[in-house]
């Protein structure tokens, strides 16, 4: 293990690391791990010294976790990247540093196989799978938690000043299976520190790893429709809102054929500095379909048609593609990861389409032309299928129900503008949800069921942003909660690992 103070040459580089140039992380020591063992010494050390203690893999984290003032030691994670085939788990072993890219291009490349997870190739699997991360192939094959088979976790004894590594799995009769739930949903920061993941799904059997987690369709079927922001009024733009939700309303069952089509809307605001006359778009629609199903030509063009087909709509429909899966991968994280600097992000799972009213609030927020940040962007993707198909408490994961995962999002480069920037995005979140107290919070007949804590949000624990009465834990992790809670009083109840969204003890 290698520890970088502020005296060395390294050090400047690792406190910026964070995608979300907003945070910078200056503790005392980052310890750079390579192996197990080294997080463990690391955990010990802090114990033995009474150091407040966080980690980081990949960076991604959009509030200030691994940064927060008083974090004294943080273990950096991102050295730990080894994917490979673990024949005596008979399941694929990941390190908790891997960036998405890397993992699936070495298992589909090396196996034909992939997990289910998120779109953005720079997000480390570490906190990505442990908030139940989702992304292209989540319709068909679920979250990538239900393909979790066990993990390795190093936990703290606050008592004693040691920590240990412990392996948790998915089997009920696991000593740790509790620890393993608690990793499959319920975020990271929270039990201990995970370094290493093994995949196979549960209904796989045999040792042949090509038949132990899913096979993507080897190529897809692409599309793109773009909205120029002259034509999308706000009539146009509720027709468009309207009609993408609804069509995932009625097509989200895990029976349904149209599990194999995953389709993304991403609304986006006014840009700065104003682009040329008919360049400034208003939305954009990308839809991959999975190329070998013998209708998939047809699937694609009757979801562009009932989304799309409108007259108030003026799109423009670019050529359909078919291209490799990894192709597709890429296509999806070069747009994903486009946005870069001082960030603030949302969320909400929709179990329907937004209201008119709630479209309304979204095109006046993102037709703003005062705005100060450089852009912003409300996504809403595909969601359901096979992920519905897993009950709530089967993993800690519970918003199994949603149709639709939507991220907020505004970008800005200039620290000054912090203050305008944050507050825009909170009026714009309040203004849709203005009728569930600012925050997506379920309601009898409503449409949200809380939020993401892959995208965590501080100010759903501020009185002042949610008034719903609904807790920032229950907008999480719903029922399941309780059942964190206890796993929490079991293995860190001490409090080692916390942040503001972590779970607390009972």
């Amino acid at each position: 293990m290698t520890a970088i103070t502020p005296a060395d040459p390294g050090y400047a580089a690792l406190a910026t690391r964070g995608n979300n140039k907003r945070f910078t992380a200056n503790p005392e020591a980052f310890h750079v791990a390579t192996s197990t063992a080294d997080v463990v010494a690391a955990v010990t050390e802090a114990l033995r010294s009474g150091k407040r203690i966080a980690v980081r893999s990949g960076g991604h984290g959009y509030e200030d976790f691994s940064g927060a003032p008083g974090t004294q030691l943080v273990v950096d994670l991102g050295e730990m990247t080894a994917v490979a085939f673990d024949v005596e788990r008979n399941a694929f072993m990941v390190e908790a540093g891997a960036r998405l890219d890397d993992v699936y291009r070495t298992l589909y490349e090396g196996w034909g196989v992939a997990v289910p997870a998120g779109n953005s190739a720079t997000v480390g699997l570490g906190g990505h799978v442990q908030g139940g991360g989702y992304g292209s192939l989540n319709r068909r094959h679920g979250l990538v938690v239900d393909h979790l088979h066990a993990l390795e976790v190093v936990v703290a004894d606050a008592a004693t000043g040691e920590a240990r590594a412990v392996v948790a799995t998915r089997d009920a009769d696991d000593p740790h299976h509790d620890l393993w739930w608690a990793h499959t949903g319920g975020g990271g920061g929270s039990f201990g520190i995970v370094t290493r993941y093994w995949f196979r799904s549960p209904d796989a059997t045999g040792t042949d790893p090509e038949q132990l987690l899913p096979r993507p369709s080897a190529e897809m079927l692409t599309s793109t429709v773009l909205f120029p922001r002259a034509t999308l009024d706000k009539p146009a733009f509720r027709t468009l809102v309207g009609a993408y939700g609804r069509w995932h309303e009625r097509n989200s069952a895990p029976d349904s054929p149209c599990v194999h089509l995953f389709a993304s809307l991403v609304l986006l605001g006014r840009q700065r500095p104003r682009p040329e006359e008919g360049q400034d778009m208003g939305a954009v629609l990308v839809t991959h379909v999975e190329a070998d199903r013998p209708d998939a030509a047809q699937l694609l063009q009757d979801f562009l048609d009932e989304v799309t087909g409108d007259a108030a709509l003026s799109p423009v429909v670019l050529p359909t593609e078919t291209v490799p899966w990894l192709v597709s991968k890429k296509a999806l994280s070069d747009a994903q990861d486009a946005e870069i600097g001082r960030q603030k992000v949302k969320s909400a799972n929709l179990l329907g389409a937004f209201t008119d009213d709630q479209a309304d609030a979204l095109y006046d927020f993102l037709d703003d032309a005062d705005a100060v940040h450089d852009s912003s962007l409300v996504a809403l993707d595909s969601f359901g299928g096979r992920t519905a198909a897993v009950a709530p408490d089967a993993t800690a994961a519970a918003q199994r129900d949603a149709v639709l995962k939507v991220l907020f999002m505004s970008t800005w480069q200039d620290a000054a503008l912090d203050e305008a920037a944050l507050a825009w995005m909170r009026r714009c979140y309040g203004a849709v949800f203005a009728k569930t107290g600012g925050v997506p919070a379920p309601v009898p007949g409503g449409n949200a069921d809380g939020c993401f804590i892959n995208f965590a949000d501080v100010d759903t624990a501020d009185p002042a942003q949610n008034t719903s009465g609904v807790p920032w834990h229950d907008l999480y992790f719903k029922d399941n909660y309780r059942r964190l809670q206890a796993v929490k009083g079991v293995y860190d109840p001490a409090e080692v690992f916390r942040h503001p969204l972590s779970v607390r003890p009972a």
